[in-house]
């Protein structure tokens, strides 16, 4: 490490976090770790994706673990429901490999390999500013300590964010996104379904909306499971069922019969509705403070952005600390890393939005060569490793 006797305080003890301690701890500094959660985070059983090489790249880094299950498939398959009928219609298939991951597992392996660090469970940062001697100081309800950096890995509310960027706040899109996960024995009596989550993850599309389908480990030993992400307009103020009731309701309006079945059968493992969003900072970094995952942007879904982002943000600091003579010069290579990436991911999240939900193509009439038109266009020259078949023009 270049810079030594750093000390690192970070806000935030999720996936962003414990990635970013790995990278200060990794880099030879001190760095200790504010989460406000006294519960179980590997409890949070959503599914989430990542680029096959970036998780080879944090598996031979020591970030990850290479027996960390993962459910890693080569292809990716849109869908849509016949005109006038129920029967599912294939619209074309891309080369599009993911490695799909439950999100407890990848917590808790990141957690894991977090050595030296400490690590305080149930610490809500109440604030963060500057000290007049130079550093930051994170406070807590019980404590207050002085660090060299604080890295603000806190999610869209991140108090770390409000100390140097307040005046950045998320851009509502007026639309929601559902997630939700499934035992596999939904999948039962469902054999082409089956066979087509085993080996590729799905796009189902529909007027107003989309969904998104693939299988993702189980928070422990024993079957996996299917994972899900519905979009489309948030249920009508006239709504009183349950929440699982209104995702059952979109689809059976919009998906093929053995679709709609497979979300209306069983009981759910986790869900949740959230309403979508995205914002970005300019810099990401001012001495000495330094933003990561969520706290310094978020992109629409579509990106399938969300953890891949952080996890490349402490890489980065890694990197950039391993090879800065001060703190100073580490947080402004960062800032010039790391900032653009937020903005691009943003504007890419905007037109998958536009183009997937908020202005539909007519899904049913398409086939592989309109949906390979369909995507250049909606990229726009930009990439995304969830296209991957799609070359630029």
């Amino acid at each position: 490490m270049a810079v030594t006797g750093l000390r690192i305080g970070v806000v935030g003890g999720s996936v962003a976090g414990c990635a970013m301690a790995i990278a200060g701890a990794r880099a030879g500094a001190e760095v200790t770790v504010y989460e406000r959660s006294d519960g179980a985070l590997e409890d949070r059983g959503f599914g989430i994706v990542i680029p096959p090489p970036l998780h080879a790249e944090l598996v031979a880094a020591g970030y990850l673990d290479s027996g960390m299950p993962t459910a890693p498939v080569p292809s990716r398959v849109w869908l849509a429901r016949e005109p006038g009928g129920r029967s599912t219609r294939e619209l074309a298939r891309q080369e599009s490999a993911v490695t799909p991951c439950h999100w407890g597992l990848l917590w808790r392996t990141l957690r894991a390999n977090a050595d030296g660090v400490t690590y305080h469970r149930g610490r809500p940062v109440t604030q963060v500013l500057r000290h007049p001697s130079g550093g930051a100081v994170i406070r807590t309800a019980g404590s207050e300590k002085r660090y060299d950096v604080v890295v603000g890995a806190d999610g869209p509310r991140s108090v770390t964010r409000a100390a140097f960027a307040p005046g950045v706040r998320p851009v509502p899109a007026g639309y929601v996104v559902w997630r939700g996960t499934l035992p596999l024995d939904v999948l039962t009596g469902h054999p082409h379904q089956w066979e087509l989550v085993r080996t590729a993850w799905i796009t189902l599309g529909f007027r107003g909306g989309h969904g998104v389908f693939y299988l993702i480990p189980g928070a422990a030993e024993g079957p996996g499971l299917l994972a899900y992400a519905i979009y489309g307009p948030p249920p009508p103020p006239s709504w009183t069922a349950a929440r699982e009731e209104y995702v059952r309701h979109v689809a059976e309006e919009h998906f093929p019969a053995g679709w709609a079945e497979i979300v209306a059968r069983g009981a759910h493992t986790s869900l949740a509705c959230h309403d979508v969003a995205d914002f970005h900072v300019p810099r990401v970094a001012e001495p000495p403070f330094l933003l990561a995952g969520d706290a310094a942007s978020i992109t629409r879904p579509h990106t399938a952005s969300g953890a891949t982002k952080a996890l490349q943000d402490a890489l980065c600091l890694e990197r950039v600390l391993q090879a800065s003579p001060s703190a100073a010069d580490a947080l402004r290579r960062y800032a010039d890393e790391r900032s653009g990436e937020g903005a691009r991911l943003v504007a890419l999240g905007r037109r998958l939005g536009h183009a997937m939900v908020e202005r539909t193509p007519d899904w049913a009439a398409m086939g592989p060569a309109e949906v390979a038109d369909w995507s250049r266009a909606t990229l726009d020259g930009a990439g995304s490793y969830l296209y991957g078949g799609i070359q630029r023009e």
